[in-house]
């Protein structure tokens, strides 16, 4: 899949790129305490991301990528 936003009543809150839609809902279903931590109450959706978000996420990727990591093992970074 490609780069998504998670977005938490409309504000964006991390960029991930799972391999599925079923790695995304799970991510989404585990995570919902990290991501929900500021507003229990939140709407959780998910979108792709703009042109800033997109950046930060491959600059993260290439960071990543200088240390010795592979790709696949990269999942996202908060925002």
């Amino acid at each position: 899949m490609l780069p998504t936003t998670i977005v938490i009543d409309d504000k964006p809150r991390c960029v991930v790129r799972p391999n599925d839609m079923k790695a995304l809902q799970r991510f989404l279903r585990n995570g919902k305490s990290y991501l929900l931590a500021e507003n229990p109450t939140g709407a959780v959706s998910f979108r792709a991301p703009n042109q800033d978000e997109a950046e930060k996420w491959r600059d993260a990727l290439s960071l990543h990528l200088a240390w010795s990591g592979s790709e696949d093992e990269f999942f996202g970074i908060p925002l």
